[in-house]
């Protein structure tokens, strides 16, 4: 149990740098399911997957870039949770088209590229002056 909070670092979901980040990513999903007229594109599934994005994606970068290959099929699994979990969950139950293929594609590239981009334990200072003491 330990080592499952210490990969997914909850600490770190509170750090002002990362939530100003989500809060754009989450202003560009919302503008999206507000004003494109995509069929599987709306505010609930840009909320849910928002979330879970933020909330995972950094345990399952960490999990690649540690090399820690026992941990895997928990970083898979965060991954399609993610991804394709929580989209079919979504418009299943509520009726909506599903683009399931072109929304993977999508999906997938966003899900890695934030679990990247939030992977570091550090302030921008420490991120910008001392990048050798990031901790990942």
């Amino acid at each position: 149990m330990r080592q499952l909070l210490e990969l997914l670092a909850p600490g770190e979901w509170r750090r002002p740098w990362k939530l100003a980040t989500f809060a754009v990513g989450m202003a560009w999903l919302l503008w999206g399911a507000l004003t494109l007229d995509i069929g599987d594109w709306d505010v609930g599934v840009s909320i849910l997957m928002g979330v879970f994005t933020y909330l995972l994606s950094p345990m399952a970068a960490r999990i690649l870039m540690r090399r820690r290959w026992r941990w895997l099929p928990l970083s898979l699994l965060a991954w399609w949770w993610c991804v394709d979990g929580v989209y079919m969950a979504w418009h299943l139950s509520m009726g909506n088209p599903i683009y399931r293929e072109a929304n993977a594609y999508a999906s997938t590239c966003l899900f890695w590229l934030c679990g990247f981009i939030w992977l570091p334990r550090a302030s921008l200072k420490v991120i910008a002056l001392r990048p050798r003491d990031i901790q990942l």
